[in-house]
């Protein structure tokens, strides 16, 4: 595994840092932008370093990981200008890398599941690089909070209903929390034209208060003609594939690897 620490221009010029992953076995010409979570507030290149490794080993892709500006001091829309930002630059250095720039998915994480999806939005409305495949896992979507899930689990393990509201605040800055105001592209699971968003693999865990939001959003991309993934893994919390001894985030991490791999074969990519 060849890692490297490079970097590419936001948009307001400021230099945002990648850190690349390059597979010495090389199965595909893929590859996967990784946008981290941490509630928009925490997190950075190191935090998923170790699952990135897997995934570039297991998936045989190189893997691009974006360290985006964090909130409160940087809110929407410069997280996700950063994202897409990473995005180019990958399609740019398309050659060097070796990859197919048809053959790129974005990974997004809790919050960088909203990050992701928006910058999947951007690439469409844009007229930018293409993107073959979205995968989101307990994904940030909707800012109003107005599920069962939001309302149910108001304080379960790693995420409480408190703490997704405290994220939105810092993540939206003057703009308030519930109103109209919010820009789909800020919270994607307001947007009304989904259409054109790539396939779609969505992973929910039951007691999480971001469940309803994800199945709510799956919805939407079916309705939009959005092929769609969605599965629901009983028992777990958001953030309980950390429990790397749990079967079921065993069964959750194989998944995930099994999913990246069909769509750089080409196949099940219009799940």
């Amino acid at each position: 595994m060849t890692v490297e620490e490079r970097t590419c221009t936001g948009a307001d010029g400021h230099v945002v840092r990648l850190r690349v992953y390059r597979p010495d076995r090389r199965r595909n010409r893929g590859a996967v932008v990784q946008v981290h979570g941490g509630g928009f507030i925490l997190g950075d290149l190191d935090a998923t370093h170790a699952r990135n490794v897997e995934i570039a080993r297991e998936v045989g892709s190189v893997v691009v990981s974006v360290g985006y500006r964090l909130s409160p001091e940087w809110p929407f829309p410069t997280p996700v200008e950063d994202v897409y930002s990473g995005l180019v630059w990958l399609h740019d250095h398309a050659g060097e890398l070796g990859i197919d720039p048809a053959l790129v998915v974005l990974h997004g994480v809790s919050a960088g599941g909203a990050l992701a999806t928006a910058t999947a939005l951007l690439a469409r409305d844009r007229g930018g690089p293409p993107v073959r495949f979205l995968f989101l896992a307990s994904p940030v979507l909707d800012d109003r909070l107005e599920s069962v899930s939001s309302r149910r689990f108001t304080d379960t393990p790693a995420l409480t209903r408190r703490d997704v509201e405290i994220c939105w605040s810092a993540y939206l800055g003057p703009v308030e929390r519930g109103t109209g105001g919010v820009p789909p592209l800020a919270a994607p699971g307001r947007s009304t034209d989904l259409t054109g968003l790539p396939p779609t693999y969505i992973s929910a865990a039951e007691f999480d208060p971001l469940r309803d939001e994800a199945i709510d959003f799956a919805r939407s991309l079916l309705v939009a003609g959005v092929g769609v993934e969605v599965h629901l893994f009983p028992g777990t919390y958001h953030g309980s594939l950390a429990v790397r001894g749990a079967a079921v985030s065993e069964r959750q991490l194989a998944e995930e690897i099994a999913v990246l791999r069909s769509v750089m074969r080409g196949v099940g990519s219009d799940a």
